[in-house]
């Protein structure tokens, strides 16, 4: 009998599949390697939503690096690029008054180089962020500038209210 384990399933089941008409190409393997990534990647998201639930409730401290590390993720998409990523972000308000589209459209990426999360501070449902965002300008490169958000504590995560 087999025993499965989380990795382990995962290098057996599709190879059975693959293995008889990939094995010339080689081409199996590269897929067998992006399904368990995918698999695992789902695995992490799935283990680290259900950790890091927050409420209106919870110590302010739980909530500042809660919301410090939802910011910095945020940020972390915007400089890659991933405007629709980093959209996923935002607090079910803002995504009820502004679409994807039109988010995409006013939001354009490129210019920063780097964000980091200075100061949080978090009164109930209510907290504002202070980053420090470096950014290239036409002429001028490496510009550092403050840049305040302001965040919501709803259902269980929080979310960036974009205006």
């Amino acid at each position: 009998m087999r025993q499965l384990t989380v990795l382990g399933a995962f290098d057996r089941l599709p190879y059975e599949c693959l293995r008889a008409t990939r094995r010339e190409t080689g081409v199996w393997r590269s897929r067998l390697k992006a399904l368990q990534w995918r698999w695992v990647g789902l695995i992490v998201a799935v283990g680290l939503a259900g950790c890091a639930a927050i409420s209106v409730d919870s110590a302010p401290e739980a909530k500042s690096k809660y919301v410090a590390e939802r910011a910095q993720a945020r940020w972390q998409l915007l400089i890659k690029g991933d405007v629709a990523g980093a959209y996923e972000f935002l607090s079910a308000g803002s995504k009820a008054t502004t679409s994807v589209e039109q988010y995409k459209s006013k939001i354009k990426p490129g210019m920063w180089r780097e964000a980091r999360v200075e100061k949080v501070d978090c009164e109930r449902e209510v907290c504002k962020v202070l980053l420090q965002i470096t950014y290239d300008a036409a002429r001028m490169k490496g510009i550092q500038t403050p840049l305040p958000e302001t965040w919501i504590i709803e259902n269980g995560t929080a979310g960036y209210v974009y205006h």
